[in-house]
């Protein structure tokens, strides 16, 4: 992988923050610019910037920008708590906002906005140097699975790639860098392994169709989308050798809420024997949730579900419905897959097992809670 990549997330030089707006993806390439609390709240909560790291880096600026406006608790608080609203499941959010929070109350009143925006910058940096070695360790587990595919008679060449199955996005621009479940393809692909990605639509925001499939085209690397319940038909036929998908909030007993159709792909795989894995930074562990059954499941207007976008034939943007009039839909945006499905949590540790003990070992290395005697 190259020591440097194009960043989701920069920092100009007037301390403003640009990213790419997802919601133009993937017809149009346009870059926002957040210079307020306001900016940042909107973006999360329309899904301007997603993906569970970047909305933690993103509210952590978001609050900074609120701090050097009004440092005074009051203002603080109402800050913190309009930013941690914007999107329930993801838990980096709070995460990052609580982590700003914290250290500027142990500094003077005046000390606060430089200290907030540290603390933010910090936030990216490590989001960075996190999905670096998410991205290592998995390149390794690819490789493994390539010298699996060897010993069985079925090596791996660019007529006959490796498999790699993946949900909704959780790539570059999920993240400040290199993304979770992406980074290791990333990184095995300018190795020279040659493998080939299994991209879901992700109804109904089609994240997979318009994101993951937008940057693993530009990365160069293979990839072909397919419908959400294709995944389990490939499995049964052999044609995936893994399955790598990111996730919003794990639970302490290695529980996993990711995007809506994950559970499913859990199933699928461990019906078919494929590995599955999950892509863990450990920000994303939320150690005050025992299991996934606590984890609140966002549910999101009726209207994604019962519309579609896309460009037209003249290149136009354009709405359609696709379902009659009158009729109501449900759309929760996530859903929990149980720890007994996952293979393994890919962490920047290393990949670990998603158990309770694993989980509560991996938080007292991150340094997130105290060692018990």
């Amino acid at each position: 992988m190259p020591e440097t990549v194009e960043p989701t997330l920069s920092i100009r030089a007037d301390a403003s923050l640009s990213t790419p707006d997802q919601t133009r993806l993937p017809f149009e390439h346009i870059e926002l610019t957040l210079d307020s609390e306001a900016d940042c709240a909107h973006a999360i909560r329309a899904m301007q910037v997603r993906g569970a790291p970047l909305i933690g880096a993103v509210a952590a600026f978001g609050l900074a920008f609120a701090i050097r406006q009004a440092p005074d608790d009051e203002s603080i608080a109402k800050a913190f708590a309009r930013l941690e609203q914007t999107r329930p499941t993801a838990v980096n959010l709070r995460w990052a906002l609580t982590r700003v929070r914290d250290r500027i109350a142990e500094v003077a009143v005046p000390d606060r906005p430089g200290v907030a925006w540290q603390q933010a910058c910090l936030i990216a940096q490590e989001d960075e140097q996190i999905n670096r070695a998410i991205g290592e360790y998995g390149a390794a587990l690819l490789r493994d699975r390539a010298e699996h595919r060897a010993r069985l008679g079925r090596p791996v060449t660019r007529e006959a790639p490796l498999q790699v199955l993946t949900h909704c996005n959780a790539g570059r621009l999920a993240t400040v860098a290199h993304g979770t479940a992406l980074a290791p393809i990333y990184f095995a692909h300018d190795a020279g392994l040659h493998l080939h990605v299994w991209v879901d639509e992700t109804r109904p925001r089609n994240q997979g169709s318009s994101l993951t499939a937008w940057e693993l085209a530009r990365a160069g690397v293979p990839c072909t989308v397919i419908v959400d319940n294709a995944g389990g038909h490939l499995m049964q036929h052999a044609q995936v050798d893994a399955v790598i998908v990111g996730c919003d909030r794990v639970a302490r007993n290695g529980d996993v809420a990711n995007k809506i159709g994950t559970y499913l792909k859990a199933l699928a795989a461990k019906d078919c024997g494929v590995p599955f894995w999950v892509a863990c930074p450990t920000p994303t562990i939320d150690e005050r949730i025992d299991t996934g059954a606590r984890i609140p499941i966002e549910l999101r207007d009726a209207r994604e579900v019962t519309h579609a976008s896309g460009i037209d034939s003249t290149g136009h943007r354009q709405e359609l419905r696709l379902v009659p009039e009158g009729v109501d839909a449900l759309n929760p945006a996530f859903d929990v897959t149980p720890a007994r499905l996952i293979d393994g949590l890919l962490t920047e540790q290393g990949l670990i097992p998603a158990t309770p003990e694993a989980v509560i070992a991996a938080l007292v290395r991150a340094g997130r809670i105290p060692a018990t005697p």
